[in-house]
């Protein structure tokens, strides 16, 4: 049996996206357990993933483990006897302190990494050079909660770790270049190709969003005055919110571009495919940059992407902030760039 936890609806895609990759494995040896965050919007996009995973023949199931007090022990309590039951485990988020608990119970000898975007980059560069698991974003402190859970990420660390008997693989549409042992599959996007569209295109431009403001890494003004100065220059008049970006960030973007704020309810790559979808599409450094391009293959849709300035970062941003964002520019295949002094 393979088991995939999955946190995100651009990691339920993956799941789907690897199964596919499969070939002649059937779908109904795959379960996927939903551990759902608690914002409404990532919510809502992980019940309509979960509803196409169960159209071809997936099963899945919905665990509540955040929220209320209590909740992450009885998840834990409920999944342990289908955790050491599973033959594959595939995850979609390494850096998930929640995902790393459940590895501790993992018996099984065949481990799979799907893309939870750009945070894959990260992952893999940190397993190649022996580094602590720490998301790209943060700045690295190491405080109390930290602590408690070392014994908890060094035992997924190992996870990870690819032996004569235990397989890992890293199923991406990322850049990466994994350490010796470590199997990369290559995504292309070939189930969301073959499921939707091709999608209709308009004369105009599309922007992607991006929460790079709810991250704590770039100052909300400077974004806001990018994103005017994009919608200008490429005739925009809609964009695509990220399931994070605050309501109050997108009202007051609304409100100073005029720009039609759309809340997909599925991920980007099945929202463009499906149409209708600007001739042209917009985002800052993010996963879209890299999967766009992929799941639009042969529509005739092109991707541009606008660099992060460096006075556009909060002093509080981590350090590696600047040179991450560039690496997801500088690695995209088939992107536009454009500059961001254009747009300052």
């Amino acid at each position: 049996m393979n088991l995939a936890f999955v946190e995100s609806p651009v990691q339920l895609l993956n799941v789907l996206e690897w199964v596919h990759t499969q070939g002649g494995d059937d779908p109904a040896a795959t379960t996927v357990v939903v551990l759902p965050p608690v914002d409404p919007m990532s919510r809502g996009q992980l019940r309509r993933m979960a509803e196409l995973a169960r159209d071809e023949g997936i099963a899945v199931r919905w665990q509540e483990a955040r929220g209320e007090s209590g909740a992450p022990l009885k998840a834990l309590r409920a999944l342990a006897g289908l955790v050491r039951r599973a033959d594959h485990i595939v995850i979609g988020d390494p850096f998930s302190r929640y995902v790393q608990l459940l590895l501790t119970l993992v018996r099984a000898d065949r481990l799979t990494v799907v893309d939870d975007g750009t945070a894959t980059m990260e992952f893999v560069a940190q397993l190649a050079r022996g580094e602590r698991l720490t998301r790209w974003h943060r700045r690295g402190r190491t405080g109390p909660r930290e602590l408690v859970l070392a014994p908890v990420t060094a035992t997924a660390r190992r996870r990870f770790t690819p032996t004569a008997r235990h397989t890992v693989e890293v199923f991406t549409a990322m850049p990466v270049e994994a350490p010796p042992g470590v199997a990369v599959t290559r995504n292309t996007f070939a189930w969301t190709r073959a499921r939707f569209g091709p999608p209709s295109i308009g004369k105009g431009a599309d922007l992607v969003g991006t929460s790079l403001v709810e991250t704590g890494v770039v100052d909300p003004v400077p974004y806001q005055e990018a994103v005017a100065s994009l919608a200008r220059t490429h005739g925009a008049t809609r964009y695509f919110a990220h399931r994070r970006e605050s309501a109050e960030k997108l009202h007051a973007l609304e409100a100073a571009t005029g720009l039609e704020i759309v809340r997909p309810d599925l991920p980007l790559e099945l929202i463009a495919r499906r149409g209708p979808i600007g001739r042209t599409i917009v985002s800052f450094p993010s996963t879209v940059v890299h999967t766009l391009p992929l799941a639009l293959a042969g529509t005739g849709v092109n991707v541009a992407v606008c660099d992060i300035a460096p006075e556009w970062l909060r002093a509080t941003a981590s350090p590696r902030a600047q040179g991450f964002l560039s690496g997801v520019t500088e690695t995209a295949r088939g992107v536009q760039r454009l500059t961001s002094t254009a747009h300052a």
